[in-house]
């Protein structure tokens, strides 16, 4: 079995361990299942950060139906900023999950598609939309709590 299958077996079975410090990237021979709770510089530590954010999970949605134009990705996203958009189409472009087209009609426009790796991360973004759904009245309830508690 995968590691990442064994991750996601392990999140469905509420069963991680508690971090641990001093654990590599690769984990321990004890235990190498766990390896991104450890250290900032593993790689799927990296690249969840870079495709996990909150800006990168926005704009995929805005992607999934159809290409667009950066200009409507932008309309889209209220309180994006060109700088933040910018950076996060590069860093998608980059890990390979955003394509980037430039349509040289005139004006020249850029036009941005999610790839077929960015599609296999479509299951579990709704999924996560899913849950924010479900259990927004129970988050509403906890934040209650603990604002009245300060």
């Amino acid at each position: 079995m995968s590691e990442a299958r064994q991750f996601e077996n392990s999140l469905r079975q509420n069963t991680l361990p508690e971090a641990k410090d001093g654990v590599g990237c690769e984990g321990t021979e004890a235990d190498p299942r766990y390896p991104v709770f450890s250290a900032a510089a593993c790689p799927s530590r990296l690249l969840l950060d870079q495709i996990a954010d909150k800006w990168s999970v926005l704009i995929l949605a805005a992607l999934c139906a159809e290409p667009l134009r950066f200009n409507v990705i932008k309309r889209r996203l209220d309180g994006i900023t060109q700088k933040a958009l910018t950076q996060s189409l590069r860093r998608l472009e980059r890990n390979g999950i955003v394509a980037r087209h430039v349509i040289t009609s005139s004006p020249i426009a850029v036009e941005y598609r999610i790839t077929p790796l960015g599609h296999t991360l479509k299951q579990p973004f709704q999924a996560l939309y899913a849950w924010t759904l479900d259990y927004l009245p129970e988050v509403e309830r906890a934040r209650a709590v603990f604002d009245s508690k300060g």
